[in-house]
């Protein structure tokens, strides 16, 4: 069986399944630069009047997957 056949045979299962393909584009964490940028943002967060706000937010919007 080719890898076209594969690909297709699998995907037909997931359809029946009920999910589809969706294309998700996520930053680059190879990037030259990218972890600085994380460790600035997370300063600003740290930094933030609103800390707590943000941190409320974070685990409010987070899924464990272990509790599904």
């Amino acid at each position: 069986m080719s890898v076209r056949e594969r690909v297709a045979r699998y995907r037909e299962q997931m359809r029946a399944k009920g999910l589809r393909p969706i294309e998700v584009w996520v930053p680059d964490t190879n990037r030259p630069g990218f972890a600085d940028e994380v460790r600035r943002q997370a300063q600003l967060i740290n930094k933030s009047d609103q800390r707590e706000d943000i941190m409320d937010w974070s685990e409010s919007v987070s899924v464990d997957w272990d509790e599904e």
